[in-house]
C-alpha cells in the first residue's frame, strides 16, 4: 500500500511503517514527524520537561478534567474554531488558569471553512465528547512501553515529509531542528524529500488541497 497521514495520523503512519515496512511501497507524511522514543523518558514526561504542566497534552491526560472545560467552560464550537483557525506559533499552551482565553483571540474563517463546518463538528462532539480522540493522548505512555522492544528502530520505506512553515508543530521549539537535521534522516534513512510550504499552517491538505495531492501524486507515481 501507500499510506499518507496527517497529525495522528501521521504519527500512526510512522509507527505502521516501523512495525511492517513489507506492507508499504512509500510513505507521505504531513505535519508531525517521526516522534523518536527516548529509552528512559517516557513521552509524557519529556514534553512536561519541555513545556511545562500547561502543554496540551499534559493537560489531557487527566480523564474528565478537560471534558468539562472544553464543554461547560469554552464550549465544543468554539473549541472545534480555535483548532481549526489558530495561526498562534509554538508549543500550544491551555492555561489550567485561564482556559477561556485560548478561544478569545480566534481569526476570521479561512476560506475553507464554513460556519456550517464548525457546527457539524461541534454536534458531533456534544453527542459523543472529546474521550474518544483525547484517549489517544492519554495512551502515549503505554505505546511507549509497549514499543519498548523497537527502540532504535529505523522507519525504513520511501519517504516525503511536508509542513507548513507556521505550523505549530514545526514552530515547536526543537521541532524545525530535528526536521532538518540529520537525525531525521537517521530516523528515517529512506526520506527523500522534506518539503516547507510557505505560509502555511497545521491543517496543510484542507488549506492547501490541490498543492498537497500534487505532492503525493508526483511521489507516489515513482514507485
Amino acid at each position: 500500500v501507500f499510506v499518507v497521514g496527517h497529525d495522528w495520523g501521521a504519527i500512526i503512519a510512522w509507527y505502521f511503517c516501523l512495525f511492517r515496512p513489507d506492507r508499504v511501497k512509500a510513505l507521505v507524511n504531513l505535519s508531525v514527524p517521526f516522534l523518536r522514543r527516548h529509552p528512559a523518558i517516557k513521552f509524557v514526561q519529556g514534553f512536561r520537561a519541555k513545556f511545562g504542566d500547561d502543554y496540551y497534552i499534559c493537560r489531557f491526560q487527566e480523564p474528565g478534567e478537560i471534558e468539562a472545560e472544553f464543554f461547560h467552560v469554552v464550549g465544543s464550537a468554539a473549541v472545534v474554531r480555535s483548532l481549526f483557525t489558530t495561526r498562534k506559533t509554538g508549543p500550544p499552551i491551555w492555561p489550567k488558569e485561564r482556559p477561556s482565553e485560548t478561544s478569545m483571540v480566534i481569526p476570521p474563517l479561512p476560506s475553507w471553512l464554513s460556519e456550517e463546518d464548525i457546527n457539524y463538528y461541534a454536534s458531533k462532539f456534544d453527542q459523543k465528547g472529546f474521550t474518544g480522540p483525547l484517549n489517544y493522548y492519554r495512551c502515549l505512555d503505554l505505546n511507549w512501553e509497549l514499543t519498548a522492544p523497537w527502540a532504535g528502530a529505523q522507519v525504513k520505506v520511501p519517504t516525503k515529509f511536508i509542513v507548513g512553515d507556521v505550523d505549530l508543530v514545526y514552530t515547536t521549539p526543537g521541532m524545525k531542528e530535528y526536521i532538518h537535521s540529520e537525525l531525521f534522516k537517521n530516523d528515517v534513512p529512506f526520506l527523500q524529500e522534506v518539503i516547507v510550504m510557505e505560509g502555511v499552517g497545521h491543517f496543510i491538505n484542507q488549506e492547501k488541497p490541490d498543492e498537497i495531492s500534487n505532492h503525493i501524486y508526483d511521489f507516489i507515481k515513482k514507485f
